[in-house]
């Protein structure tokens, strides 16, 4: 199956809540993924805060140009039961 990001939404700090199409749902902490070049900027938590489900991607997206795979996400996610 192909992931996509249906829906997300900014829980606290560097932590976003995800829904997939395949009914799976959880959150994913970024705080450790915010280095570099594209991700460093978005430790200014006004910018994290600012991603939205990029509906060609299917997968969350920054205005700087970061993005991060799908499949990432879902692998890095704790479910919630």
């Amino acid at each position: 199956m192909i992931l996509h990001v249906k829906e997300a939404k900014h829980l606290h700090d560097y932590v976003i809540w995800l829904r997939f199409n395949d009914g799976a749902e959880g959150e994913v902490d970024l705080s450790d993924e915010l280095e570099g070049e594209i991700f460093g900027p978005l430790r200014d938590i006004r910018k994290f805060k600012s991603f939205k489900v990029d509906p060609t991607l299917q997968s969350i997206v920054w205005e700087n140009g970061a993005d991060l795979a799908p499949e990432f996400l879902y692998e890095n996610m704790k479910i919630i039961a």
